[in-house]
């Protein structure tokens, strides 16, 4: 079963792409080509268990099991040492993404206290979109008592950034 957002995508958002900018193929249209969550988790070099507690929350966020991230280097300051886990990421492409954006725009951001729309100015100059997200509590599958903060990034297959605006402006 498809995404209401990708059926939105391929049935309205897509042709009226083509048409405005005139793109004689279909594989000129941008699109969204990946979403990654990223989660930091500096308190688990004292608690092991803090990388599990996340893990099994994002799994629920996203319905996809996440990867541990390891340190690359060691860093004294820090009391950090080389492969000790310091994050999670899960990185969403095709339905899983889609479904994820659908539950991100219509549940988690009209939850958010005080939410004025996305910022404009978090576009990076090739369209990709990153934004943070300070508790996960906005989700309602999220079971986790402690609030985590997590950082989602949309990859978008444009070569302009006034395409990949557009796209936001007929998505939203």
């Amino acid at each position: 079963m498809a995404s209401n957002l990708k059926e939105l995508y391929v049935s309205t958002v897509a042709p009226a792409l083509m048409k405005k900018f005139g793109y004689k193929s279909v594989m000129q249209i941008p699109k969204i080509d990946k979403v990654v969550i990223n989660v930091g988790a500096g308190e688990a070099k004292e608690n092991a268990k803090v990388i599990d507690a996340i893990m099994t929350d994002l799994a629920a966020i996203t319905g996809q099991k996440p990867v541990v991230c390891r340190a690359k280097k060691s860093v004294a300051n820090f009391k950090l040492r080389e492969g000790m886990p310091i994050g999670v990421k899960v990185t969403l492409r095709s339905e899983n993404m889609y479904e994820f954006l659908d539950r991100l725009f219509n549940v988690a951001f009209p939850r958010v206290r005080d939410f004025r729309g996305i910022n404009g100015n978090s576009f990076d100059g090739r369209g990709n979109y990153s934004t943070g997200i300070k508790e996960q509590l906005i989700f309602p599958k999220s079971n986790m008592i402690k609030s985590i903060r997590f950082a989602v990034w949309i990859s978008t297959l444009s070569l302009l950034q006034r395409q990949t605006k557009k796209l936001r402006l007929f998505l939203s």
